[in-house]
């Protein structure tokens, strides 16, 4: 059987987001999995991704960070409280913070694979540090403070 992705629990309202929203026509749709303690993310980017020949856009790369991170944090803050991503009450981030830090140029014919660790999580807030690889090489690397959107504005 395979494993869901984080995003395939998103209910209908918290599903529209241009990143990770699998109802969003125009979107990404990434998709994050637990890989042990870690969580994974792969994304091909396209040729309309670019910012230079051959190179990702730095958008895109912060995008694909902040939302694999906000995914990562709904996704811990259930683990934390040992129960399903499928339970209620929903849990959903938003980004408070977002730092990226760009190491090397990131090429635009290889898939990236993005890979974050919680080094935080407090009953609001979870702070994520992700690392983008591409072609066996750290292109990115960037940290994300999530906070707990109020169950009043899911509704």
């Amino acid at each position: 059987m395979k494993q869901k992705a984080f995003q395939d629990y998103y209910k209908d309202h918290s599903s529209i987001c241009y990143g990770c929203g699998r109802l969003n026509e125009s979107g990404l749709k990434i998709k994050s999995y637990w890989d042990g303690d870690e969580t994974v993310c792969r994304f091909n980017p396209e040729t309309f991704h670019t910012a230079m020949r051959g190179y990702v856009y730095g958008g895109l790369i912060a995008s694909v960070i902040d939302c694999h991170s906000t995914g990562t944090a709904a996704a811990a803050a259930y683990r934390s409280e040992n129960r399903g991503m499928e339970t209620e009450p929903e849990l959903r981030f938003v980004t408070a913070a977002l730092h990226v830090n760009y190491l090397l140029p990131t090429p635009i014919d290889a898939p990236m694979e993005l890979r974050s660790r919680i080094k935080e999580i407090k009953s609001r807030k979870v702070i994520v540090a992700t690392e983008l690889w591409s072609k066996g090489k750290v292109c990115a690397k960037g940290e994300v403070v999530a906070v707990k959107v109020p169950e009043h504005l899911m509704r």
